[in-house]
């Protein structure tokens, strides 16, 4: 059996009380009964229980994280930023990856209240009424970092995601392309599916360009999906000139199809991506795309959270932080025909 409080203050010759001083780190016990206590500490091999004494102090120290897929380069990158920003400021996280099931999350959000998390942070925007009523009566405080949810009372940290797909459509437009793909999102999430298609969209329209229905296609944001979705955008009457995918691993998946059918990126057909991950400088060629500054993102949703918690106060609006466009080598002027 594991050691307990009590063991350790048998073992040393002091009271409970006295060791609970000692793993507290209170200022006002005599040296050699602290030398006594840690020794017996390490002679029983005893680890004091986070749970009891979360219990004693009220205070956790822990942040419960709902991810929709941890295989996501984007995800995984923003995930290790908020991970130091917690470490920094003490605090632990319990992570839990749901693979897009709400039903997992449904549940992985009792354990939170029944692990006594301190805050939540949301990574995905499909959360239906039954959630939604969950995080409300949890009283807990939650932020959503790089979407936004229809549920108006909920803060979120992310960049405009419109203005981000409008901008990228109109560098490529600039580059001299007229016929540009679309490989988007689910249209079922407001910033990364119709934010997107719409900032893709409207670029075309304000530019007098015909939107090509058989050049838009939509996916899951993973790789496997741009794969598929660029192979269909290939069989287009009039192939795409270049192609904007909403996410990082679509764009991949949509230059490995390129490549597969002896064509070339950027010679024969440009690729941009959107989100500026580390996938972007791990392909060949290196990935444009449109970045949102996900380091500092995860970082401004655990200091706005840990703010929260602290003070009680909820940011009044949502924290938009700026897009940037990061040129690589996937893509190049369009030589006239």
């Amino acid at each position: 059996m594991q050691p307990k409080i009590k063991d350790v203050a048998r073992h040393a010759g002091v009271s409970v009380t006295t060791v609970s001083r000692v793993l507290n780190g209170e200022k006002y016990v005599k040296d050699d009964l602290k030398l006594k206590v840690n020794n017996a500490i390490q002679e029983l091999g005893y680890a004091p229980s986070h749970i009891a004494r979360s219990l004693v102090r009220n205070k956790t120290n822990l942040i419960g994280v709902i991810v929709p897929d941890i295989t996501s380069f984007f995800y995984a990158t923003i995930l290790s930023s908020i991970e130091e920003a917690a470490s920094e400021n003490d605090y632990s996280l319990l992570v839990c990856n749901i693979s897009e099931d709400i039903d997992k999350e449904f549940k992985y959000l009792n354990v939170f209240q029944e692990m006594r998390v301190e805050g939540i942070i949301i990574m995905h925007e499909k959360i239906n009424e039954e959630i939604r009523n969950l995080i409300h009566k949890m009283n807990i405080p939650v932020i959503f970092s790089s979407v936004k949810p229809m549920d108006q009372q909920f803060v979120s940290v992310i960049v405009d995601d419109y203005k981000a797909a409008y901008d990228a459509t109109t560098y490529l437009i600039e580059l001299g392309h007229r016929d540009i793909g679309f490989i988007g999102g689910d249209m079922r999430d407001i910033t990364s599916g119709q934010n997107r298609y719409s900032g893709y969209r409207n670029a075309l329209t304000d530019r007098g360009i015909k939107i090509v229905y058989e050049h838009i296609r939509f996916g899951d944001y993973k790789v496997r999906s741009g794969y598929e979705q660029m192979n269909d955008l290939l069989r287009a009457k009039r192939r795409p000139t270049a192609i904007f995918a909403v996410s990082d691993d679509m764009a991949l998946g949509a230059m490995n199809c390129i490549h597969d059918h002896g064509l070339r990126v950027p010679e024969d057909v440009s690729v941009m991506g959107f989100d500026g991950s580390q996938l972007t400088e791990l392909v060949r060629p290196t990935l444009t795309s449109m970045e949102q500054p996900i380091h500092d993102m995860g970082r401004v949703t655990m200091k706005a959270l840990l703010h929260h918690i602290s003070t009680g106060e909820v940011p009044d609006e949502d924290i938009v932080m700026e897009h940037r466009l990061a040129e690589r080598q996937s893509c190049r002027r369009r030589e006239t025909d």
